[in-house]
């Protein structure tokens, strides 16, 4: 038995953060505190309320703790040590960094970009948005209303015509001078302050346009003008939130059902209604939605652009948590967790949400349960048989051949789980080769203790690829896992799948509306759109390599000035040698190289 008084003893009246520690080494719980000897010493008293903290408490074999300057100082650590360890009775987000963002280049002529990833200096970035839609949505508003760019830059540096965009009155071709760079950035300027939630400003500004042109008897501008102000009152009336004085806000509800918890996150951006997304937390049974809330807001605030409100749905301690954000953010952030008016109203429809999200995610759940029932009833395996691995081969005549592999498990397709193999050294086209490769980088780290044993394994294929199968099972120890092929049936429809066993002579056939068979029909096609994917890209990269780029000498800024020179390698490869040499960083001696490696 852990015996707590020596470390206790040895505590400090100080803020910091512990650690608990179980028989096997793992960190099982990681925590903050404003007084490091009072909150652990709580862990040990003797009618614990929790029967979740009694379970962590009875796997404690050992604390670690580190003191910090401040309270706040020891939230920033407390998220660092759960986002890399990952403690078992530690509340649980996915750590989500691929929220799309609007971009507005530094170009003379900003361009309009969708944006996901690092941010670049030199750039504005607009958002976060909920989703890919809804930042499309509001770059064809904002192409509609205010006619910015979205072409690349190599294609805008040598453009000679005006594009279809311009046709169609979405760009007003700054690519071949048809408008001022001073009207340009007036146009970008006004859908920056539309993004940053200042719409009356930009319609103020474009009134007194209109009348000016009106004046000057220039119609068609006023005209224009007009017309962008009635876009401008459209998207108002549609998406404004009259009640709240910050245009930017987020408003977070929880719901429970189950033992399980879902947090439902709306976005309001510039004053704008931009859609919401639901998150479903590990590690929340048994936990109370406050604590579930505060969890959130640490872990996911602490490493994402923060609005200035945040509306929370139940009494958290927040002063700390404003305080850390206010100093990230550089202004002053508010959490309110007592809304009123319409903020009220909008906190119930993000409960609405929350609900409703876990309910659809309950009914799948139950849907995908009695899927693998259905399928263990009908291929006979034991209750016990959980997790499901598929392997498929994608490829064009040979080309760019990659492996994919899909895991189902825990009743759900585990996409963080999912592994490609790139396949090289092998015949081109040779599925077996590249299926007997796949198997043996994956298995060979599973025989040595390195992830998860399956309880079964789905082979795209027939007799030859599960013969293939079984040799690499033996060959790296694991002759026991159960094996399945998969062969399309006549014409490869739906419906006709022959399953094959390495112990049966004859193929196996489920009835079409089996759900058994609707499980293992969407397991395979997931491999099988996981597997293309990678193909696809893996086949494009190889045929955007330029063959300038295996020219020595020849590094990324003189690629880019030769082929802008040129407009592309078909005319550096038409080029003479003089014309070459006059591109700026390219000597005599090296457009003669060039021209020698290009013929």
């Amino acid at each position: 038995m852990f015996d707590p008084k020596p470390i206790l003893k040895s505590l400090p009246n100080l803020p910091g953060v512990y650690r608990m520690i179980n028989a096997q080494d793992e960190v099982i719980y990681v925590g903050k505190a404003k007084e490091l000897k009072k909150r652990v010493s709580s862990y040990f008293l003797k009618n614990l309320p929790s029967p979740r903290t009694r379970m962590m408490v009875s796997n404690v074999v050992r604390i670690e703790t580190t003191v910090t300057h401040s309270e706040a100082e020891a939230l920033l650590l407390e998220n660092n040590l759960i986002k890399s360890l990952m403690p078992r009775y530690n509340v649980l987000f996915r750590d989500d960094k691929s929220y799309p963002y609007i971009a507005l280049t530094g170009d003379p002529f900003p361009r309009m970009a969708f944006h996901r990833g690092t941010q670049r200096k030199g750039c504005e970035y607009f958002g976060p948005f909920p989703n890919s839609v809804a930042v499309r949505e509001s770059i064809q508003l904002l192409q509609k209303v205010f006619r910015l760019r979205t072409c690349e830059n190599t294609v805008f540096a040598n453009r000679t015509r005006p594009c279809l965009l311009y046709q169609i009155e979405r760009c007003t071709a700054p690519c071949v001078g048809y408008i001022a760079p001073d009207d340009y950035r007036r146009d970008v300027s006004h859908a920056t302050m539309f993004l940053q939630g200042r719409e009356q400003q930009v319609l103020d500004e474009l009134s007194q346009k209109m009348t000016e042109a009106a004046a000057n008897q220039d119609y068609e501008m006023a005209a224009l003008y007009r017309d962008r102000m009635q876009s401008l009152r459209q998207v108002q009336a549609r998406q404004f939130v009259s009640d709240f004085r910050v245009s930017d806000a987020d408003v977070i509800a929880c719901a429970e059902q189950g033992g399980q918890h879902c947090v439902n996150l709306v976005m309001i951006r510039g004053g704008r209604h931009l859609g919401d997304k639901s998150f479903f937390p590990r590690n929340a049974d048994g936990c109370d939605m406050a604590t579930t809330l505060q969890a959130f807001l640490e872990q996911h605030y602490l490493a994402q652009a923060v609005p200035s409100l945040i509306i929370v749905g139940a009494k958290i301690e927040t002063a700390e948590l404003e305080q850390v954000l206010t100093e990230q953010a550089g202004r002053r952030i508010r959490i309110n967790t007592n809304p009123t008016g319409d903020k009220r109203v909008w906190m119930k429809m993000a409960q609405t949400n929350a609900e409703l999200a876990l309910g659809q995610r309950a009914a799948q759940q139950a849907n995908q349960q009695g899927r693998l029932i259905a399928l263990r009833e009908a291929l006979d395996l034991a209750d016990s048989t959980e997790r499901i691995e598929c392997f498929d081969i994608s490829h064009t005549m040979g080309e760019a051949t990659v492996a994919s592999c899909v895991v189902f498990d825990k009743g759900a397709l585990q996409n963080s789980e999912y592994r490609r193999y790139n396949i090289s050294g092998i015949t081109p086209g040779d599925d077996y080769a590249a299926m007997r490769d796949a198997l043996t980088r994956r298995y060979k780290k599973v025989a040595a203790g390195e992830g998860k044993l399956p309880d079964l394994v789905f082979i795209d294929g027939g007799k030859g690829q599960l013969g293939i199968a079984v040799e690499v099972m033996r060959e790296v120890g694991l002759p026991d896992i159960l094996l399945v092929g998969i062969a399309k049936g006549e014409q490869r429809k739906p419906g006709l799948e022959q399953l094959f066993f390495p112990d049966r002579e004859a193929p196996v056939s489920l009835n079409k509306d089996n759900p058994g068979l609707h499980l293992l029909q969407q397991i395979r096609d997931e491999a099988h759109r996981f597997a293309i994917a990678g193909h696809r890209g893996r086949r494009a990269k190889a045929r955007l390599h330029s063959s300038l780029e295996d020219i020595g000498g020849i590094g990324a800024k003189r690629r880019q000035k030769l082929l802008t020179r040129f407009g592309g390698l078909h005319g550096v490869r038409n080029a003479s040698v003089g014309e070459l040499a006059q591109v700026e960083g390219i000597s005599p001696g090296l457009a003669e190289k060039i021209y020698q490696e290009l013929h």
